[in-house]
């Protein structure tokens, strides 16, 4: 359930969220029935809880996930929510059956395993610009060496017409050979 649960978060807005419709998949509901349960509480699910997409972001994902088989009536959607984790972590207050309690546990912890990859990731970037800025003196020299033999070189200009350099041998050739005197 857990890779199922992951395929199917997206970041937006600078959030990572989940729709509507997969959110009604995974609790077992339709989606209107989990949108009607969210407008009963609405007080519930403030700004930076729950959004609606706009037409322009629902496209780019139809667009982005169609090719892999999913979302594929997602561009005819007039009305697309988007849950962020915490408006995922309110809807257990708003559908109270077990599937919802167990689907909600098993969501959170998804988020809380992105949460973590992610710090791990900042905590490695930062490490890499750490070593680059204390090695990246020693390694002028390797860096410079590199550029150079990367930067494109100019071949050779061909000359165009008679340069007399064939002519010549010949003539001196023949000069030396004693038989014939020029």
């Amino acid at each position: 359930m857990e890779l199922q649960i992951e395929k199917r978060i997206l970041f937006l807005r600078g959030h990572k969220v989940m729709l509507d419709s997969d959110l009604a998949v995974l609790y077992g509901v339709p989606t209107g029935v989990l949108n009607q349960a969210v407008k009963r509480n609405k007080d519930r699910f403030p700004d930076d809880f729950i959004f609606r997409l706009t037409r322009e972001e629902i496209e780019r994902i139809s667009q982005i996930v169609i090719s892999s088989g999913g979302y594929k009536t997602l561009k005819f959607s007039k009305n697309v929510t988007a849950f962020t984790e915490q408006g995922v972590a309110m809807l257990s207050s708003v559908l109270r059956s077990k599937r919802a309690v167990m689907v909600n546990i098993a969501i959170m912890r998804v988020f809380v395993k992105i949460r973590r990859l992610m710090g791990e990731h900042k905590d490695l970037i930062r490490r890499l610009d750490e070593l680059e800025k204390r090695y990246d003196a020693q390694f002028k020299v390797v860096f410079d060496a590199i550029r150079k033999l990367m930067a494109p070189t100019d071949p050779p200009k061909r000359r165009i017409g008679f340069h007399g350099g064939i002519e010549r041998n010949l003539t001196s050739q023949i000069a030396r050979s004693n038989k014939f005197k020029v």
